[in-house]
């Protein structure tokens, strides 16, 4: 670290912390947003979130005692000033192999609680924690930090119906409200949330400083009589915060959450009250920083490699699979005004910016909310309108029930866009989208496309879209997109990628999706081995194409390649087609194994789990080897019939 962060690399743990003034602490942290510029740049990550959480962290390790207290974030993209203040100021390898996660992560530290980073759960930790110190004795604090957009989720609202139900149980809930999850909040919630930062009697805070706090109900001395029963009527003169006192949480706020000063003494107070507490903060996310207040999109919600002083990306990496996906949009948009966008909280991630700017009265951005988005879809289509709800894959595997028994059994026309599907590496375990061609076989009638190039992705969108009396479901990769692999012919609905030079071939290899170039690679290495291949590309998946069991039956090997859980997968689903059909010949499936993987660049995490064109070639020839070894060992038919 460089000379700048003398401050910073005092601090080993919180209670370093303990020891520091009012200026010192103004400096610390100056210094950790000069930190995390000077640092994320260099790896990407997501800056904006943290450069808004600062004093607000430094002020929740002063008040409280982790690990003994339990410090809780709800999704963790804003966990980075909480790493620094215990102990990890190495940030040299953040978010790949072998260095931090980008993420809190129970591996790296005693002080980190929660590791899955899907947004609105972090009430309900704090719920079981509680009330597990409570039956257990212990006078062990919870916190938990919820961002605005994160209280979209219904989950939120379930754990704080179940919080407010026990008045003597400690817990103390932080809304850190920065006005935006990736964009800015919308919904009911973001509208009372902005109702609450507009009141004059917060405005008149922020004009006049700290010495307002020995004067308003909403911060300061009388914050105790806020905690302890204030008359609601007087509250609600200040601010209108009834929607949180009408479910039983005590409100304090709104707070600056940059004033450390105001911020420790709600926490302190919040501390000691002995029962549910909601602190209602303001920050500025990407604050410090004027590159990311200037974008309006998403304040540098997440970054790449930038230059720190403009922010700027160092480099691009090319057109990738959401771009792809979103200017067809447009295009479907402009041919069809039937078709309508959701997304959940993540327009621009998904791609659906230019559908919005587009189509503004089109578009529907629920919030954190997949269940709500996939009914409120199967809504959209029964009333007449084809809905393409665009999410990351492993988020939809919030919303499978709704999935399965609103949108599947009542056969609506909805089309499931699932974006990063697949292993997409940095974002870790919680991220990697490896589980939705599993999770979706057993849904009856839906229909799943895994195009392998940009475009398929264009063909297969307007093919899925079509569909107007059962789900469809496309899922691509994260990142950029190879070029175009052309099909040399085709059997059923399947293309074919690669046919044997002359006969008939020993294997049948099936391509899924963005893995075709690397069976491309596959064949061209067991040619070198005097093993023929034939390879096809399903393009749908679900159902297995009629066509592979016949063709499958002309080889003497079937091999299936997909960038997606082995248990219950595409592999699976072939070899119970072939089965179905009496076709009884060896199957090999390559997939992702069932285990959750660590943080690493997307090739190494394919290198470490087998899915390589030379690891797939050397098993194939190895169970050729074998077949070819035991028919060797065989009689013939003529020796039989001589014994």
């Amino acid at each position: 670290m460089g000379d700048g962060w003398d401050l910073l690399t005092r601090i080993k743990g919180p209670r370093d912390l303990d020891r520091l003034g009012p200026e010192q602490l103004d400096q610390l942290a100056s210094e950790i947003r000069s930190f995390l510029v000077d640092a994320v740049s260099k790896t990407g990550g997501h800056l904006g979130p943290n450069l808004g959480v600062v004093e607000l962290t430094i002020a929740l390790h002063r008040v409280f005692d982790s690990p003994r207290d339990k410090v809780l974030f709800d999704t963790g993209h804003q966990s980075y000033v909480h790493k620094l203040l215990t102990g990890r100021q190495d940030f040299s390898k953040l978010k790949s192999k072998g260095g931090l996660s980008g993420y809190p992560s129970r591996a790296e530290s005693e002080h980190d609680i929660i590791e899955n980073s899907h947004a609105s759960t972090v009430l309900g930790w704090a719920d079981g924690l509680a009330k597990a110190n409570q039956v257990l004795g212990r006078e062990d604090h919870v916190v938990a930090v919820i961002g605005d957009g994160a209280l979209t989720g219904g989950m939120a609202w379930e754990a704080l119906n179940n919080i407010a139900a026990a008045k003597d149980r400690p817990l103390v809930i932080v809304v850190n409200d920065n006005e935006r999850s990736y964009a800015p909040t919308i919904g009911g919630l973001a509208n009372h949330l902005a109702t609450l930062r507009t009141t004059d009697g917060y405005e008149r805070f922020l004009a006049r400083g700290k010495d307002i706090l020995e004067r308003t109900p909403v911060v300061g001395r009388p914050l105790y009589e806020t905690l302890h029963g204030a008359k609601k009527g007087l509250k609600d003169f200040i601010a209108p915060q009834g929607m949180f006192e009408d479910l039983g949480l005590k409100y304090v706020g709104p707070i600056d959450g940059h004033d450390l000063e105001a911020m420790e003494s709600a926490l302190q107070r919040a501390k000691r009250f002995g029962g549910p507490v909601i602190i209602h903060c303001l920050t500025e996310k990407g604050r410090g920083y004027q590159p990311a207040l200037q974008d309006e999109a998403d304040r540098f919600h997440a970054v790449g490699k930038i230059h720190p002083d403009t922010g700027l990306p160092i480099a691009s990496s090319g057109v990738d699979w959401t771009s792809v996906f979103g200017e067809e949009m447009v295009k479907l948009g402009n041919e069809r005004p039937d078709i309508v966008a959701i997304t959940a909280a993540m327009l621009q991630p998904v791609g659906l910016e230019k559908f919005a700017k587009a189509f503004p009265d089109r578009v529907y951005d629920v919030g954190i909310a997949e269940q709500h988005g996939a009914v409120s879809a199967a809504g959209l289509a029964t009333g007449g309108l084809h809905p393409v709800f665009a999410v990351y894959a492993t988020f939809l595997n919030r919303a499978f029930d709704q999935v399965l028994m609103d949108v599947a059994l009542h056969n609506c026309g909805v089309t499931f866009v699932l974006d990063r599907a697949g292993v997409t590496g940095t974002d870790g375990a919680s991220h990697n989208g490896m589980w939705d061609m599993s999770i979706l076989q057993c849904v009856p009638n839906l229909r799943i496309a895994a195009p392998r190039d940009a475009d398929q992705v264009r063909a297969q969108l307007r093919e899925a879209v079509e569909v107007e009396d059962a789900p469809t479901v496309v899922r691509f990769s994260k990142g950029a997109v190879g070029p175009a692999v052309a099909a040399v012919g085709k059997v059923g609905g399947m293309d074919v990628l690669r046919r044997p030079a002359e006969g008939t071939a020993d294997v049948l290899l099936v391509s899924v999706g963005a893995l075709a170039p690397m069976c491309l690679e596959i064949a061209d290495l067991l040619d070198k081995q005097g093993i023929s291949t034939t390879v096809v590309d399903p393009r749908w998946v679900k159902p297995v194409d009629e066509a592979l069991a016949p063709l499958a039956e002309r080889h003497r090997v079937v091999v299936t390649v997909e960038d997606n859980s082995r248990a219950g997968g595409v592999g699976s689903a072939v070899a119970q087609s072939l089965r179905d059909a009496g076709v009884d010949i060896p199957l090999r499936d390559f997939g992702i194994p069932a285990r959750f993987l660590d943080h690493a660049s997307r090739k190494e995490l394919l290198a470490e789990i087998g899915l390589t064109a030379p690891d797939i070639a050397r098993q194939v020839t190895g169970l050729v080897s074998r077949i070819d070894g035991r028919m060797a060992d065989e009689p013939s038919v003529e020796e039989v019939a001589r014994d």
